[in-house]
């Protein structure tokens, strides 16, 4: 026995607005990589400095480390 052959269904989503969703998708896959200007690890997109979130962290914990030591010296 053989199977009946479905007559082909019309899409739910018309094709213009499917090919646009998919190139969407696809530029966010494409995305510019920037290093770590440190390390050379991959930086997030969220900042606009070169650091990745190891060297941002160090860098904010060394800001503190001076404001705390300059009262102490003045």
């Amino acid at each position: 026995m053989r199977r009946r052959s479905q007559p082909k269904a019309e899409p739910v989503v018309p094709v213009e607005i499917l090919e646009q969703a998919k190139r969407s998708v696809s530029t966010d896959k494409i995305k510019k990589t920037v290093k770590c200007v440190v390390c050379g690890a991959e930086t997030s997109g969220y900042s606009s400095e070169p650091l990745c979130w190891v060297c941002r962290r160090l860098k904010t914990s060394a800001w503190r480390d001076i404001e705390q030591q300059m009262p102490a010296q003045e």
